[in-house]
């Protein structure tokens, strides 16, 4: 069946004409009489699923229940010709229907103000976001044989909704693999005489498979939300600080290796490309820092993946002592290379900082960044860089001592003890917070530090937070 996957996905990126890729009847019927309804349903309820990961089920069973509607009616031998086409214009009237049953986006109001191809190509262009808080929670062999027995259809095409919605930023081969697999041993080890050791078994085999889901998810999505330099940034940060006695230069080569490898991979739809890019990647890490730290070297005594896991799981190290950073020069911060010179001065700050998260030192490369821009492009940028860096340094190290306290108590004290120490805080403000905005207050400095001050905290949600609560910082 692997075959009909490739077919399908060679065919569905339609190099040939992009602009009628997702509504040109003969592909589309080509797919279905070769996959068969139930198939290609399944690939549906994929598809479906990554592209509205924040979707409910029944949002994306509507979907998909149209859409193969629409291609087993309008496929068949005695099908009218223009069958397809009023189909498929009839599904981009219901998407504009305010009452619609399908999933909800920003952008559909603004497809839905054209006609014709040119509603259809922006509808299906609209995706939504990754998903930075997952659902997904795999179920025991026993829920999973309950589930598989009662009904396998519904089981099957609620699985692919969970796994895909959670896993959508994953290359679509490598979703359809894991998916595949998983049913597989769903329906083997759920007939199976022994089905515990059936399980344990399967599982065992499919670690990679699960491995390289997981991990390419993560790292697409990162690079989804933030584009290559924003994530070219984030894992200089992120080696920064699980890895502090490294220096700039024996990073920043291997993270330059990192981006084009997601830029080829995320969305790509040739077989193995993301596993065989990372283990290289891998294995060059693993070349380099090895000698460097004792951590990185016991990591790569896994294979690849196993290694890659285990890398992004290291926890960030304990601050060590170092100088001070040099600062760089006004000159340079208005040279073509200035991204590079600022992003080797917050690297040595996270070094230096390595439990204050990313989100934190990303506040302060924003603030850097946003002094820089404007002196540069003013009349006398040197005079303007002198006159504003010394307020900047001291909001800087303010808001690092603050972004170290906040993050320091919550990792230190009991959550209700935290929380008592920040409505302390809160009420030595000036002028002094009523009780109710004080409630709000410790709620919501306690959400950010509950969910921000922790290892691989989500980037893009941790970001907002930080932007509307700086003010209070």
């Amino acid at each position: 069946m692997k075959g009909l996957w490739v077919v399908f996905l060679v065919m569905a990126a339609g190099h040939a004409d992009p602009r009628g890729k997702a509504y040109e009847k003969n592909k589309v019927c080509q797919q279905f009489n070769m996959m068969g309804k139930i198939q290609f349903s399944y690939l549906a309820m994929i598809e479906s699923s990554r592209k509205y990961s924040n979707a409910t089920f029944e949002e994306i069973g509507h979907v998909v229940k149209e859409f193969v509607v629409l291609a087993d009616t309008c496929c068949a031998e005695d099908a009218a010709p223009d069958c397809y086409d009023i189909g498929a214009s009839a599904m981009s009237a219901k998407s504009c229907d305010p009452k619609s049953p399908f999933p909800k986006h920003p952008g559909t109001a603004l497809c839905c103000t054209h006609k014709g191809l040119e509603r259809k190509l922006c509808l299906a262009d609209l995706k939504q976001p990754p998903k930075e808080f997952p659902t997904y929670i795999e179920q025991s062999n026993e829920e999973v044989c309950a589930a598989f027995k009662k009904d396998p259809l519904e089981y099957a095409n609620k699985f692919l909704y969970e796994y895909s919605s959670n896993y959508a930023q994953t290359p679509l081969l490598v979703i359809v693999n894991a998916t595949e697999n998983f049913l597989k041993m769903a329906r083997t080890c759920c007939t199976a005489n022994k089905p515990t050791m059936c399980f344990a078994k399967q599982k065992l085999l499919r670690k990679t498979l699960q491995i390289l889901t997981v991990m390419s998810n993560r790292l697409c999505s990162r690079y989804a939300s933030y584009g290559s330099e924003q994530l070219k940034f984030s894992a200089l940060i992120t080696f920064a600080q699980k890895l502090p006695t490294v220096e700039f230069q024996d990073v920043l080569p291997l993270v330059e290796q990192c981006i084009p490898i997601l830029a080829k991979c995320c969305t790509s739809i040739t077989e193995n490309c993301m596993e065989s890019e990372l283990s290289t990647h891998i294995q060059t890490i693993c070349s380099k820092l090895s000698s460097k730290s004792e951590k990185v070297s016991d990591c790569c005594q896994h294979s690849s993946l196993e290694a890659l896991l285990c890398l992004y799981s290291m926890p960030n190290a304990e601050a060590v002592t170092l100088p001070p950073p040099p600062r760089p020069k006004n000159a340079a911060l208005c040279n073509p290379d200035k991204n590079d010179e600022m992003n080797k001065y917050s690297f040595e700050i996270a070094r230096r900082n390595t439990k204050v998260p990313e989100a934190f030192v990303d506040k302060l490369h924003e603030a850097a960044r946003s002094v820089v821009n404007g002196c540069c492009s003013s009349e006398n940028p040197n005079t303007c860089l002198a006159k504003k860096r010394p307020h900047l340094r001291d909001q800087m190290l303010k808001f690092l001592a603050e972004a170290k306290e906040l993050c320091g108590d919550f990792n230190k004290y009991s959550f209700t003890e935290f929380k008592k120490r920040l409505s302390n805080m809160f009420s030595k403000k000036d002028p002094k917070p009523t009780p109710s905005r004080l409630a709000e207050l410790v709620e919501e400095r306690a959400n950010l530090a509950s969910t921000c001050c922790v290892v691989n905290a989500p980037p893009v949600y941790c970001k907002e937070k930080i932007n509307t609560g700086i003010e209070e910082m």
